[in-house]
């Protein structure tokens, strides 16, 4: 039975940026905020996957993290895609996430052979605080983005990514972890 998979690393809930999204969805009833308990870095997305490839995904993760020690990174600063003009995604940056870059490239390139589709563009390391569906108050929305441009919002170590289950509901997507790789310590 496929269900829809992306691999990441998780944020914990962190005050400032529960704060930020709720000035956020303040500002516009045409942003769908993250809930808090779901601020992740997505390092490949996966889509509608088969359980069956679950071993070999595992398997691609754990070599994908080989070698990689735990560290820290900072979540830090604020802004938009494709960019302020014509925002899709309001998001909140990462400093430090050279790591995870070199995760997301190497399991990129090890799920090919799984029949998943290569990345079309590089990794971007930033975590999806909104996303835009309409126009209504995203003025107000890119105001608040900018007031946290150069803000640190927290320092975070990173120690495993996970192989997470999203299951798509009306009131918002319900993400569980089907396994998890750990970092080396």
């Amino acid at each position: 039975m496929p269900f829809r998979a992306f691999v990441s690393a998780d944020l914990p809930p962190l005050p400032a940026l529960g704060a930020l999204t709720r000035d956020l969805a303040a500002a516009s009833r045409d942003l769908k905020v993250v809930a808090t308990d779901h601020l992740h870095l997505t390092l490949k997305f996966l889509g509608d996957t088969e359980e069956g490839l679950v071993p070999e995904i595992m398997s691609a993760m754990r070599e994908a993290c080989g070698g990689v020690a735990a560290f820290s990174i900072r979540v830090r600063g604020t802004g938009a895609f494709p960019n302020p003009s014509r925002p899709g995604v309001l998001w909140v940056g990462i400093e430090g996430g050279e790591p995870l870059g070199r995760i997301a490239k190497t399991l990129d390139e090890h799920l090919v052979a799984l029949g998943f589709a290569r990345e079309g563009r590089p990794w971007s390391p930033h975590v999806t605080l909104a996303r835009v569906r309409g126009r209504r108050g995203m003025d107000r929305a890119l105001e608040i983005l900018r007031a946290h441009a150069d803000e640190t919002f927290a320092e975070i170590r990173i120690e495993e990514v996970r192989l997470k289950k999203s299951v798509l509901r009306p009131g918002g997507p319900e993400y569980t972890t089907v396994d998890a790789v750990r970092l080396e310590a």
